[in-house]
């Protein structure tokens, strides 16, 4: 493996792919609803109950909560430690429990190793990111090692 240049902390990861997923396709789909909208006739749209209305809007709002939780997943690294952000759950942990961190192919996102035997992972190091995820565990293994 080549030398990773270290990181200066305190440093944060996030992923872009799922970032740029929730974004593009939640436009997309605030997009379509729109159009399809506009586009029924007036007396159409009168038919829609406000039951089903609200089910759509409950179904958006959904989908921005889940976008959010995804996309708002780092992790960042300081002197005391890593605090890691999966969804709407966060987790310090002190550099003494992290043993490792892992990035396998195929995995859908890195885990770290604890020092009690239990894995966690880490869902800003997406596997879907490829190199990127790949050198921030290398960096990451830089730090754990340190």
């Amino acid at each position: 493996m080549s030398s990773v240049e270290p990181v200066t902390l305190p440093h944060t990861w996030r992923p872009l792919g799922v970032r740029v997923a929730v974004v593009f396709f939640g436009s997309m789909l605030v997009l379509v609803c729109a159009f399809a909208w506009l586009g029924f006739d007036p007396e159409i749209r009168a038919k829609f109950t406000v039951f089903q209305r609200s089910t759509l809007l409950g179904l958006g709002l959904l989908y921005a909560a889940v976008g959010h939780a995804l996309a708002r997943s780092r992790v960042e690294a300081s002197q005391q430690g890593l605090h890691v952000v999966n969804g709407y759950k966060s987790r310090d942990y002190e550099w003494a429990e992290v043993v490792a961190i892992h990035l396998t192919a195929g995995s859908p996102w890195a885990t770290i190793d604890l020092a009690d035997g239990t894995t966690a992972s880490i869902l800003a190091l997406q596997g879907s990111d490829g190199e990127r995820a790949r050198l921030a565990v290398r960096q990451l293994r830089g730090l754990i090692n340190r």
